[in-house]
């Protein structure tokens, strides 16, 4: 008689742990090194990618305000670089927010005689080949008057005919204002009332226009001097515009204590991490 054969029941699979072999402790050398490799990537990052930069004064108010901390993208408006390939590159474009160096003949030197380079901050308003009048403080570009509710509204108190039918009056040096160097080129890129942008240069403009030192002042901003535009504000302190142009050792301190006692009552929190636009 055939017999059935029994299934002997199968234990249950497990899984086994091994001990983990304990964890060598670093040496000083190891941590060093670790600590070199995060300053690197750190400073390549800020010298490369991104960088930091305040708000020293209320030319871009309201869309930028004195104490404004930003995160400035070096890599979009860059010039294409070869050794990084993978980066997303592009031209400066009519409304864009931009970081450039002041277009200065000389630049003034500093205290150890180097040349010292001035960054600003402004909204780009014309590019190459553009024409550009102001009637009333409202943009007329190729023809095209634009709506640009991020500008400072002219209004008959405000109204300065230089700033606000320009180039109507010509810009003449001034201790603070126009160049001298304007002043004389202005007149060979003014074509039947509007002001023509030359191949590889830009226009200018502060969105609080009535108290701005943009092109209107200065003239063009070469494509070389464009150091990228800013992504979003990381930190927003209530800060006097005097502020920023104080200096010495003790003037410094006495901000830091003032930002320590008073960080979280001053700090505009509804402005952290907020987009620039």
């Amino acid at each position: 008689m055939a017999t059935k054969n029994k299934r002997v029941p199968q234990a249950p699979s497990e899984t086994r742990l091994e001990a983990a072999p304990a964890k060598a402790e670093e040496t000083p050398l190891e941590a060093a090194a670790s600590i070199c490799s995060v300053l690197v990537v750190g400073l390549f990052i800020l010298t490369f990618l991104a960088q930091n930069f305040v708000i020293p004064s209320g030319s871009m108010e309201k869309t930028l305000l004195v104490g404004d901390h930003l995160v400035v993208d070096r890599i979009t408006l860059a010039p294409p670089a070869k050794w990084m390939p993978l980066m997303r590159y592009r031209e400066p474009r009519r409304g864009d927010i931009v970081v450039f160096i002041k277009p200065v003949a000389e630049p003034e030197p500093d205290a150890s005689g180097q040349p010292q380079y001035f960054f600003l901050v402004k909204r780009l308003v014309g590019v190459p080949g553009d024409h550009i009048h102001l009637r009333d403080g409202i943009v007329i570009l190729n023809g095209v008057a634009q709506a640009q509710p991020h500008a400072q509204p002219t209004t008959p108190e405000n109204f300065q005919e230089f700033l606000d039918d320009f180039p109507a009056v010509p810009p003449y040096p001034q201790p603070g204002g126009a160049t001298e160097g304007w002043a004389v080129d202005f007149p060979n890129h003014v074509v039947d009332g509007d002001l023509v942008v030359p191949p590889g240069m830009y226009f200018m403009m502060g969105d609080n226009r009535h108290d701005s030192l943009d092109s209107r002042f200065w003239g063009f901003v070469p494509r070389q001097n464009i150091v990228g535009r800013p992504l979003f504000n990381y930190w927003s302190f209530e800060t006097p515009e005097s502020e920023y142009e104080q200096s010495g050792l003790g003037n410094r301190l006495a901000w830091m204590g003032h930002i320590a006692l008073h960080f979280f009552t001053e700090t505009r929190w509804s402005r952290t991490f907020h987009l620039t636009r």
